[in-house]
């Protein structure tokens, strides 16, 4: 027992060792990470105190709604036929597949159903029905089927039925998201309190916990997704250029190395696919091949990683000329970092996420058009010494097609 404590001991100094070397480096690049830090836990603060708000509020309305419905329920007297076959009309378009095949009629209260419908719905659509405010009985007249085989009305493409809980959605309320941490820091407490419940309340716990801080399904949180839209990131900015020149750097991903400080190399393949290679936390490179899917001259360019990149992505540059000649460009980057959302928390903390190189490599951009001068990879970078080493676009001028080929010219 004593073994396994200090070792739990040697390894909590040596992060926080670590920790502590990394932020009172003597060097510059310390006080520029203590300046990151004290930020992020700025925002931290501010993100938290709107998350609780939102929380609070969105609680208290759920209340004044339960109580407003059981309160209606006491008082309400007999509802009118019509206004009860909206209401059950408006519900049972959540729950079953084909809607518009079941007639709804209202009595006094006594809702009859009939029309065809798929056996697995029939329970799920009446109690639905019984929920509705205002009905006291149903009918039944349903003609149930075990497919819709032969059947015309149930032809057609199936409507998608909606969740039947809260919790299913990707996205949660703040009211739910607020109790499911708070619930996942009470197992939590438990299995570090009882070593009976550390196990089961431990998993339980930090499953809760998560979700709720990352409000997105489990899989896309923790990276075992495949599709890149985990982590969105947006920027735009005006630069003192016109719209062909910044057009021409973006339009080749081999200029990229020059100006983007964290991108180590990109090479051209074969057509429209590139192979990329990016310092990620620690400086350690991470590869994988992307192809541009889409180009049109000094208007878009977007790409998308190929199935199975080590990182998988997608994005696009957007240009926009403006009227006193400078040029907004607009950049969206979706990436599904290794370890989800954990591995870019990670990132984030070592100033290596793709925000933080985003946001620097925006500001050397910025800075070489309009004072014709940055520095890069630690070396002094001006705009004549960008203009030899860049490579022009591979297409010849003319049509570009949307899959990111180029027609071209009648004369060629």
């Amino acid at each position: 027992m004593s073994n396994k404590r200090n070792g739990g001991r040697f390894v909590s100094g040596a992060i926080a060792g670590s920790s502590l070397m990394y932020l009172l480096d003597p060097d510059k690049c310390g006080k520029r990470r203590r300046l990151l830090a004290r930020d992020k836990a700025l925002r931290v603060e501010h993100v938290s105190g709107q998350f609780l708000d939102k929380a609070v509020r969105d609680l208290q309305n759920r209340v004044y709604g339960i109580v407003a419905e059981a309160w209606a329920r006491i008082r309400e007297r007999e509802v009118p036929n019509h206004v009860l076959e909206q209401r059950v009309r408006a519900r049972i378009g959540h729950v079953v597949s084909h809607p518009h095949a079941i007639t709804v009629k209202a009595h006094k209260g006594v809702v009859t159903l009939e029309g065809p419908i798929l056996e697995r719905e029939v329970e799920r659509l009446l109690e639905t029905v019984r929920s509705v405010r205002g009905v006291r009985d149903i009918e039944n007249c349903l003609e149930p089927h075990e497919s819709p085989d032969g059947v015309p009305d149930l032809q057609g493409q199936p409507r998608k039925a909606a969740a039947r809980s809260e919790l299913l959605p990707e996205n949660w309320a703040p009211a739910t998201r607020a109790l499911a941490g708070l619930g996942g820091i009470g197992l939590l407490s438990l299995a570090r309190r009882y070593r009976m419940l550390r196990i089961p309340s431990g998993i339980v716990g930090s499953t809760l916990l998560l979700r709720a801080i990352t409000n997105m399904p489990l899989h896309r949180a923790l990276g075992l997704s495949r599709a890149p839209e985990v982590i969105t990131l947006q920027k735009s900015i005006t630069i003192n250029a016109p719209v062909d020149e910044i057009y021409q750097l973006f339009a080749n991903p081999e200029n990229f190395p020059h100006i983007f400080e964290h991108v180590n190399d990109v090479r051209h393949l074969k057509g429209d696919l590139y192979q990329w290679s990016v310092s990620g936390p620690g400086g350690v490179s991470v590869s994988w091949e992307a192809t541009i899917t889409h180009k049109v001259p000094n208007q878009l360019i977007a790409w998308r990683s190929v199935p199975g990149a080590a990182v998988s992505n997608a994005g696009f540059f957007r240009f926009q000329q403006n009227a006193d000649g400078s040029t907004t460009l607009h950049i969206q980057f979706t990436y599904n970092p290794p370890a989800g959302v954990i591995g870019h928390v990670i990132a984030s903390l070592f100033g290596a996420d793709p925000k933080h190189a985003l946001d620097d490599d925006m500001v050397r951009l910025k800075s070489l058009f309009e004072y014709g001068k940055t520095r890069v990879h630690g070396h002094r970078l001006t705009r004549e010494e960008l203009e030899r080493e860049i490579k022009l676009p591979r297409e010849k001028s003319g049509a570009v097609r949307t899959d990111g080929q180029s027609t071209p010219d009648k004369a060629a």
